[in-house]
């Protein structure tokens, strides 16, 4: 069985530094768990506390209900899939893939069993022979989870093991990754500052900032509802209206903006009067609606094929620079540079948050 990983309060901190503020998260056993944050806000840190490399300043890990308190790296139930790979040029394939079993004393008719089954799992059969230089990036990938695999770990770890991958090849990946998941019940947590890998395999996303833990989430919850002003901007792309809260009701906030009075979802704690800012999604925004509803005037500046989709660049009168995104089928009656437009969003399909 999966097991599950809990983390309680946990700080880290580095000297001055702290790495990690107060977290508390629990990771379900058998669940594809992503931990999603830019550069330096201590993803990575907490991928090597549940591993067993650092110890934490205070707070407690539990993997499968036990404390890990004491016990290190090669005694915990995990494996780590290093975004360098980390794999051995110099053995075979099926080595390779087994090195972990030789480590502890299997014997070498078991390893190459157990390398073959695992080959087939990563769909690589009859690859057990070959050098890891005769292989492509993404077999490359493929070898070094099933090297993780061949102990049979409860838990995964993976940081960010796609990134040195170009675009197609991690598209594929991903998919790969998700499907392997599902297949082996194993509990993945998955390292990113890629919001599109995270929102496309996980069963939930953890959002990290600065060390603090912002919003935890499945995909869908994370980009249509936002906890923080930080996830909001981080998670997809948006437009941002700032103004005042005028008046609250009915789950609605009106904010007067700019731009005029605009109304959008109210986000948790928001108050009258607040400094505030609507968060509207480039899909949000439609384009010569005829409602003036959350509606104002733009000028387009540019217009971005992006293939599904087309991003019309616009500037309002005001000076805002906004973003709309356009479907495939009304491409033909796009504006050029330089054309008026009305802009308008629903309300429901904008919210309304505290200014940070």
């Amino acid at each position: 069985m999966s097991h599950s990983v809990e983390l309680i309060d946990i700080e880290m901190a580095f000297g001055a530094t702290r790495a990690v503020e107060k977290l508390s998260v629990a990771v379900e056993g058998g669940e594809f768990f992503s931990i999603l944050g830019p550069s330096g806000c201590g993803k990575t840190t907490i991928l090597r506390l549940i591993a067993g490399f650092l110890q934490p300043t205070a707070g407690q890990i539990l993997i499968g209900g036990r404390d890990m308190a004491g016990i290190g790296a090669n005694q915990r139930p995990t494996s780590m899939i290093f975004q360098s790979l980390a794999l051995f040029p110099l053995m075979p394939v099926w080595e390779n893939i087994a090195f972990g079993l030789e480590v502890r004393g299997v014997a070498k008719t078991a390893r190459r069993r157990r390398a073959e089954e695992l080959l087939e799992l990563i769909a690589l059969p009859g690859y057990g022979d070959r050098m890891i230089q005769e292989l492509s990036g993404g077999q490359k990938q493929r070898v070094a989870i099933a090297r993780a695999l061949a102990v049979e770990p409860q838990v995964l770890l993976l940081d960010e093991p796609l990134s040195a991958l170009d675009l197609k090849l991690r598209q594929h990946m991903r998919s790969e990754l998700r499907s392997l998941q599902k297949r082996t019940g194993v509990t993945f947590i998955y390292i990113t500052h890629d919001q599109s890998e995270a929102l496309a395999m996980s069963d939930r996303v953890a959002v990290m900032s600065a060390g603090i833990l912002q919003q935890v989430a499945t995909p869908r919850e994370l980009y249509a509802n936002p906890g923080t002003p930080f996830v909001a901007t981080f998670v997809g792309e948006t437009n941002q209206f700032s103004g005042k809260v005028e008046r609250i009701a009915d789950g609605l906030a009106a904010v007067e903006t700019e731009h005029g009075l605009f109304v959008g979802r109210s986000g948790k704690g928001l108050k009258t009067g607040d400094n505030a800012v609507i968060y509207v999604r480039p899909e949000a925004i439609s384009l010569n609606a005829g409602t003036q509803e959350n509606g104002l005037h733009a000028l387009a500046e540019q217009l971005e094929f992006e293939g599904a989709t087309a991003m019309l660049l616009a500037r309002t009168d005001g000076g805002r620079r906004l973003t709309a995104a356009l479907p495939h089928h009304l491409l033909a009656d796009a504006p050029i540079a330089g054309a008026r437009v009305q802009l308008s969003f629903s309300p429901a399909q904008a919210l309304v948050m505290a200014h940070a």
